[in-house]
């Protein structure tokens, strides 16, 4: 059993739905680090209950750091972040506790823990728990900002509405952020607010597809055979509840093409190797070509719906109906879109440590800018008592040893 993800940045999640908070540890992340609370909670901001098209379930979601950053920069410590839970209501959990509701975890839980498992909203199972992989992002994104990568997701489909495919970086990273449902596309945008609006109504959910693209990443991140770009970035995608499918660059659509259509020529920009098409995604053998990293994540539709299913009693052993009351997106892959963003840039953070492209200490932080508001004098009595304290360990050395004749 692990909670925690990741080998040179490694994240490790705690807490539960409807517990006391859920956080993020994470460790080894560069010391210096200069980390802004404004950014970590306008990406918290992002995915939080309570507004527009989600779950009415009202949390604030501010982040409460606990350790591993001082005046604003790492300390090269395990750093805890943590949003507390106080918008909580276990009682329709309470009254259903025995009969699994039909697309979740209960069932399977129940039979792992042994009925010991946290059946108030799923516990450490419900999607609440991306908090603590958002908070883990925004200091991955910070990492990567500060080699000129940049992360950005949008939502391409919900439902059966589908977004345009020739949308720019720049349209992605300037209108996503400003559509209810994170779609770059206005038109679509819309339509998929009223898909959302109609299925809603019907007491019923939708799923969709996030997309994501990475910009500015070097040549050769990744480790082949099985810590390869994918391999990691699948796996921690995968980590996301509700995801059931990934795809990179042209993805499936690459089995009903021919090598001579499916292949990536390259060519030169002045000094610089690129590829004239990009259907492989930024990544060849496991590795980065220096192209965008494209992706594209399939989410299932949202399980707790109010339509009546069918399921089993199971401390009776008896079929029985259940409807799920409650407070429940309607589409979950609409707030998943931070998430994504995320996990991708935690991933790729990892890989970035292992490559030995970000360095273990931060060069924005420099001790001479830690030690600015240490006074000429106060320097000198420091370096004075540490030359006094090697003096006299060295002293109590010389006579420890035995005098030679």
């Amino acid at each position: 059993m692990s909670f925690g993800f990741g080998n040179d940045f490694r994240i490790t999640v705690f807490g539960e739905s409807h517990g006391k908070c859920v956080g993020v540890v994470v460790e080894g992340c560069p010391a210096g680090l200069l980390i802004s609370e404004e950014e970590l909670q306008q990406e918290l901001d992002k995915r939080k209950p309570g507004t527009g098209l989600s779950s009415a379930r009202q949390e604030t979601d501010a982040a409460i750091i606990m350790s591993g950053i001082m005046d604003r920069k790492t300390n090269g410590g395990p750093i805890a972040i943590m949003v507390m839970n106080k918008d909580a209501d276990p009682s329709w959990y309470g009254r259903n506790r025995a009969i699994p509701r039909p697309g979740h975890a209960d069932y399977t839980a129940y039979v792992k823990y042994a009925g010991f498992n946290d059946w108030r909203g799923g516990g450490f199972f419900s999607g609440r728990m991306t908090a603590a992989i958002v908070m883990a992002g925004a200091i991955a994104k910070t990492l990567l900002r500060n080699k000129g990568i940049k992360v950005m997701a949008h939502l391409v489909q919900l439902g059966k509405v589908q977004a345009k495919e020739e949308l720019t970086d720049e349209q992605i990273e300037v209108a996503a952020p400003k559509s209810l449902v994170w779609c770059a596309s206005a038109e679509e945008s819309s339509l998929m607010i009223g898909e959302l609006e109609k299925a809603r109504a019907e007491s019923d959910s939708l799923g969709g597809i996030v997309e994501c693209r990475v910009l500015g990443l070097p040549v050769g991140i990744g480790e082949p055979i099985f810590n390869s770009v994918e391999s990691i970035i699948s796996h921690g995608i995968f980590s996301i509840p509700a995801v059931k499918g990934i795809e990179f660059g042209s993805g499936f659509r690459l089995a009903g093409m021919r090598g001579s259509e499916a292949n990536d020529e390259f060519a030169l920009e002045g000094r610089k190797i690129v590829t004239k098409t990009n259907r492989c995604g930024g990544i060849l053998g496991g590795i980065t070509d220096g192209m965008p990293v494209i992706l594209r994540v399939a989410f299932k539709p949202t399980p707790s719906i109010g339509k009546g299913q069918r399921s089993v009693d199971m401390m009776e052993l008896q079929e029985a109906q259940i409807r799920v009351d409650g407070r429940h997106d309607p589409c979950i892959a609409v707030r998943a879109v931070p998430v994504v963003e995320a996990m991708v840039a935690s991933c790729l953070a990892d890989l970035m440590i292992r490559a030995q492209k970000i360095a273990r200490i931060d060069g924005e932080g420099k001790r001479e800018d830690n030690c600015k508001g240490m006074s000429k004098a106060e320097d000198k009595r420091e370096y004075k008592g540490e030359a006094e304290s090697r003096k006299s360990s060295k002293n109590d050395g010389d006579n420890l040893e035995p005098r030679r004749k």
